[in-house]
């Protein structure tokens, strides 16, 4: 796997960003047109995956995953205001070095 680290990062806001406008309007009380937002984003998060260069597309998903939850974390800082504890970051580092191993590990 040819490992492109921005389009993991590009997919990872993508999805924050469209499950965030869902939960918006779902939860928080935000108007119908954030799912419009929130669509184009889902759509952003699924397109920037394709650009990674894999021969499988769940080897992919799968070491994506990793990049996924620390981007979250970052998310609940930059967006939510809120700070992850020791056992976030301790979940995190498990996560990355999942991701690491799928994308790094020979084949």
């Amino acid at each position: 796997m040819a490992v492109g680290w921005a389009w993991f990062v590009l997919a990872a806001v993508g999805e924050l960003a469209g499950c965030y406008a869902v939960w918006a309007w779902a939860r928080d009380g935000r108007p119908a047109w954030w799912l419009t937002w929130g669509m184009a984003s889902l759509m952003a998060f699924a397109w920037a995956l394709t650009r990674i260069e894999s021969s499988y597309a769940s080897r992919t998903f799968a070491a994506y995953g990793g990049i996924y939850v620390a981007a979250a974390l970052a998310w609940l800082m930059i967006v939510e205001g809120a700070r992850p504890d020791r056992w976030d970051l301790i979940g995190v580092g498990l996560c990355v070095a999942g991701t690491l191993v799928i994308a790094l590990g020979p084949r």
